[in-house]
C-alpha cells in the first residue's frame, strides 16, 4: 500500500526559481515538474508579470508530489520565503493525489 499523497502547485516569479528548488531539496524532495516563462496577474496586489513590453516580468510554477506528513512543513516553509519576500508573488496549492504510478 503507498502512502497518501498530495500535490503541491506553486506559482512565483521567475526570479526566485533557485530558491523555491532548493526550498523543496532541503524537505528531501527531489521530484517536481516546472513551467516556465508564464503569465500571470495575483488577485490581491503585485504587478502582472506577462513577458509584454509593459509588464516584461514573468512567472514560473512547479508541481511536486509530497506524502501527507510533508505538507504542512513545506507549506509553512513556502509561507515564510513569501513573507521575507513580498515581491516574490509566490501562491500555493495542495490538492490530492488520487492515483499515480
Amino acid at each position: 500500500m503507498h502512502n497518501k499523497m498530495k500535490a503541491i502547485f506553486i506559482a512565483y516569479s521567475q526570479a526566485y526559481n533557485d530558491e523555491i528548488v532548493l526550498l523543496l531539496e532541503g524537505f528531501g524532495q527531489r521530484g517536481f515538474t516546472e513551467w516556465r516563462e508564464i503569465g500571470g496577474r495575483g488577485s490581491v496586489d503585485g504587478e502582472p508579470h506577462l513577458g509584454s513590453h509593459a509588464w516584461p516580468a514573468q512567472n514560473h510554477a512547479l508541481l511536486t508530489v509530497v506524502e501527507d506528513a510533508l505538507v504542512g512543513p513545506v507549506m509553512e516553509a513556502l509561507r515564510r520565503t513569501d513573507a521575507d519576500n513580498p515581491r516574490l508573488g509566490l501562491r500555493a496549492y495542495v490538492l490530492p493525489v488520487e492515483q499515480a504510478l
